[in-house]
């Protein structure tokens, strides 16, 4: 979705650390790690100029890169996991740190922990492949922020990224790891994640929950730095109920789940699900919300070229994919309806509508789900159920507002009860 501007020191023994994602279906498979926080990253490609700053196709050299993130799950000891997935060429990583998060590009005095790659500052990770930190020992509370500072001596090529992050990341010249006061990071910010792809925390967490899906789990129309994608508030509301679980957002901005979008939307859904749901540390629950692009999209030209025209039952075919991986490494999955788009004049028609009806028929009734998080009717106006209802809608009438994000996070709560 999303496809209109309506918005938006280092060690010298360098090793090569070649570690894909693996499935586990709980954290003590995967030695008490849970994943706290995440994102599903793209194709480095070019910006536009109502998304602001994007560093993904020059990439990074003599360069620390700062990157805050909001964990959803606290515990006693962190790691991060970097990405270069769509690199053309081995990401040398010369070193980095992690700390408790200031202000803006600030970090807290004392915090701040180097992090090593199998005992090293350096990193060599080879294109298409994770590396993940070894463990340091930092007690984090679930919703604090924290900063990763990852430092590139040698020229990266350009960068896996995730756009629409709805955040701040910073950039400044030469060996910023240890800087507190952030003024070296004031002259360029950007709104996307570069390379970090997750951070993981050990102790209390007991696994974590999910979301994978396009622009509306992504959050995209919702309030920037303010933290109201609907995974968000599900995550405050799972801490508010006293629950010891991590929240992670696999939502792509205009992500389809049968067709490919590498020039923008990233690799669809059926190609990416065992990567990004599935390889999350510590997954227990994946929560589905795909499909709206598919039928908005399907048949006509996007920046990728023509989209293939999509059939519902396609859809379901689909979606049954993702049932059966989930239920292969033991995982539940929960479907959720796709949201009424009544009134938004790229997407909606009485053909599309026709198919997002049937569509969320058979997630409702088939029972091949483990559960159903309904949020059609949950955001649905009851004078004109094909249309969100007017406070929940964000001005495209496509996408739900913080509001609309609030109203998501309490139906997919009570689903995971």
């Amino acid at each position: 979705m999303n496809l209109l501007p309506l918005r938006l020191m280092a060690t010298t023994g360098v090793i090569a650390l070649i570690m894909a994602a693996a499935p586990a279906a709980s954290a003590s498979a995967n030695g008490g790690w849970s994943s706290a926080w995440a994102t599903a990253h793209q194709h480095p490609r070019a910006g536009n100029e109502w998304e602001g700053a994007n560093w993904s196709p020059s990439g990074f050299a003599q360069q620390s890169v700062r990157q805050v993130v909001r964990v959803s799950a606290g515990g006693s000891r962190v790691r991060i996991r970097l990405s270069n997935l769509y690199g053309t060429g081995p990401l040398r990583l010369a070193g980095a740190t992690i700390a408790r998060a200031a202000e803006a590009a600030a970090v807290r005095p004392g915090t701040a922990r180097v992090l090593r790659f199998r005992g090293s500052q350096a990193a060599t990770i080879p294109a298409g492949r994770v590396a993940t930190s070894d463990a340091v020992p930092l007690a984090t509370r679930p919703l604090e922020k924290l900063t990763v500072t990852l430092y590139f001596a040698e020229p990266t090529g350009p960068a896996t990224f995730h756009e629409g992050g709805l955040t701040t990341s910073y950039l400044a010249t030469g060996d910023r790891r240890f800087d507190l006061d952030g003024r070296a990071f004031a002259g360029a910010t950007s709104h996307s994640w570069y390379f970090l792809a997750g951070v993981d925390v050990g102790g209390r967490v007991k696994g974590s929950v999910v979301a994978f899906g396009d622009s509306i789990t992504d959050g995209a129309i919702t309030t920037p730095g303010a933290d109201n994608r609907y995974p968000d508030e599900l995550a405050e509301r799972l801490v508010a109920a006293g629950k010891h679980v991590g929240v992670v957002n696999a939502g792509i901005n205009g992500n389809m789940l049968l067709a490919d979008s590498p020039c923008f939307a990233g690799e669809k859904g059926l190609a990416r699900f065992e990567r990004d749901a599935l390889g999350q540390p510590g997954v227990r629950t994946v929560i589905v919300l795909e499909g709206i692009n598919d039928i908005g999209l399907g048949g006509k030209d996007s920046l990728c070229g023509k989209v293939p025209a999509v059939t519902v039952s396609g859809l379901i075919e689909g979606h049954r994919q993702l049932i059966r991986a989930a239920h292969a490494r033991g995982i539940k999955i929960i479907g959720a309806t796709l949201t009424p788009m009544k009134g938004n004049p790229y997407y909606y028609n009485a053909l599309n509508e026709a198919a997002r009806d049937d569509l969320n028929h058979w997630i409702r009734t088939s029972g091949e789900y483990d559960a159903v998080a309904d949020l059609d009717r949950a955001l649905a106006n009851p004078d004109d159920p094909d249309a969100m209802l007017p406070a929940y809608a964000a001005a495209d009438l496509l996408h739900p507002n913080d509001a609309g994000m609030k109203a998501i996070a309490a139906t997919v709560e009570a689903r995971l009860r």
